[in-house]
């Protein structure tokens, strides 16, 4: 029984003195979309996200965006592009709407909107990436 209380009394003196240890950041949100790419403009927008601007690269980190990358697959002869990030800050919707004001990032959109091809649940709402589920997550 003392060997439990004294483990106990060192758990609680190491949680203690480490109570900051770790990045004690927030656990990151993961979100994904799926948009289509017209293969007449797919060099292009590789192009474009093989020497992505700095000041866009700058503007993601700044609200709270990492691990972001985006995946291009064929299916039955149909370009896709699958984007996953992690967020990890505590309101999403704001630091997407500083993300949307930014004048060097509504340049980029300029250049890589008319390079995708929206499906149609997102077209039918103006956007251009549809919204995707997650459905499995392992730690």
């Amino acid at each position: 029984m003392q060997t439990t209380a004294a483990a106990l009394g060192l758990a609680i003196a190491i949680g203690t003195l480490c109570g900051g240890c770790g990045d004690g950041g927030p656990v990151p949100q993961r979100h994904a979309w799926i948009t289509g790419l017209k293969p007449e403009m797919a060099a292009r927008y590789r192009d474009l996200h093989a020497h992505p601007w700095p000041a866009v690269n700058q503007r993601l980190k700044q609200c709270n965006i990492q691990n972001f990358s985006i995946h291009e697959c064929q299916i039955d002869g149909r370009l896709y592009l699958f984007a996953y990030l992690e967020y990890t800050g505590r309101d999403f919707e704001a630091d997407m709407q500083k993300m949307a004001a930014d004048p060097e990032t509504q340049r980029w959109w300029a250049q890589t909107d008319p390079c995708q091809l929206p499906l149609p649940d997102a077209a039918a709402q103006g956007k251009i990436w549809s919204d995707m589920t997650q459905v499995y997550y392992l730690h």
